[in-house]
């Protein structure tokens, strides 16, 4: 497969890019199409998934203590990156709305149907919520809001952050606080280690929504780049590791077998691996490692009633 990726979509650059790799890999952002969007809202209320109800439990037993960390009595905006459905949020939004506290919520997502559904629910739900929503890459939304000269909170939740091995969170992390001024805090949500069985039936759940999930992104290739992948051909397979906390998902081709895209071929052999996505889970010791390895001093941390998940409040480091 030889396309030349001068004139192509992301979308398509990035499919070609990662298919033509040694060891194959699709970016998995491109999760979330609409199709993909509804897959994750199941995603979040199955029981084997649990980080969305312990995030959750936090902001429920700890909203006064999450505004106390956040807020200085003066104006603030929340910028929320990847913001989804505004499930979690929503409570601590309508708490701080209780409270009379000046802020303005700025939901960041690559998904305008996101933003869309979550804005028209946002202002159904709470009345009178200052709203600016930014479509568009995360790193773009900062470069072009983070100058304001009120204080900005960026929401980083549901453990995001374990979509990158500890190496690129450090580089995302870094690069994220370039764009924070001393008196800026970043919220973020990380899943910590505990049993393995656990962890990685939040990501093997019984009833194949996160198997759909992985395999709706070859049928988004078909549709959007003319693609024939047979997804009865591809075998989905997680794993996790607990030495590393890495809990990788995989479609895996269960023949030989050749794939069009955009009239390109691309052979897989018989068992071979597509590289989808990464869940890193960290314990106390390798958040603080982290924080302090990408210009971040941990200012306070919230846990659910299991000890399974985290909110840390960090600040830039002056």
């Amino acid at each position: 497969m030889t396309k030349e990726l001068t004139t192509l979509t992301p979308l398509a650059e990035d499919v070609f890019k990662g298919l033509q790799a040694e060891s194959k890999h699709l970016p998995s952002k491109y999760f979330y199409d609409a199709r993909g969007d509804e897959l994750f809202q199941q995603i979040m209320h199955l029981d084997e998934y649990y980080l969305t109800r312990k995030e959750l439990e936090i902001f429920q037993t700890h909203k006064e203590g999450i505004l106390k960390a956040i807020n200085s009595d003066e104006p603030f905006r929340i910028i929320e990156l990847g913001a989804g459905d505004g499930l979690k949020t929503k409570v601590l939004l309508k708490h701080f709305m209780e409270a009379q506290v000046d802020f303005t919520y700025t939901p960041v997502d690559i998904s305008g149907n996101v933003l869309e559904i979550l804005e028209g629910n946002l202002k159904a739900e709470i009345p009178g919520l200052k709203i600016e929503s930014y479509e568009g890459d995360y790193f773009d939304a900062l470069a072009e809001i983070a100058e304001s000269p009120e204080t900005d909170i960026v929401f980083f939740l549901g453990s995001n952050v374990g979509n990158f091995s500890e190496a690129e969170a450090v580089d995302f992390l870094t690069k994220l606080q370039h764009f924070l001024k001393p008196s800026d805090l970043l919220f973020m949500g990380v899943d910590l280690k505990k049993d393995p069985s656990i962890i990685l039936n939040a990501y093997n759940d019984n009833q194949g929504v996160t198997r759909e999930f992985n395999l709706n992104l070859l049928d988004r290739i078909n549709t959007e780049l003319d693609a024939n992948f047979d997804r009865n051909q591809f075998l989905h397979y997680p794993y996790y590791n607990p030495h590393t906390g890495e809990c990788r998902s995989y479609l895996i081709s269960k023949i030989e077998q050749v794939v069009s895209i955009m009239e390109q071929e691309v052979h897989f052999s018989a068992w071979e691996a597509i590289f989808m996505e990464i869940s890193k889970k960290y314990d106390r010791r390798q958040l603080d490692k982290l924080a302090a390895a990408s210009g971040f001093t941990s200012k306070q941390t919230f846990l659910d009633s299991d000890g399974w998940f985290a909110d840390v409040v960090w600040q830039k480091e002056k």
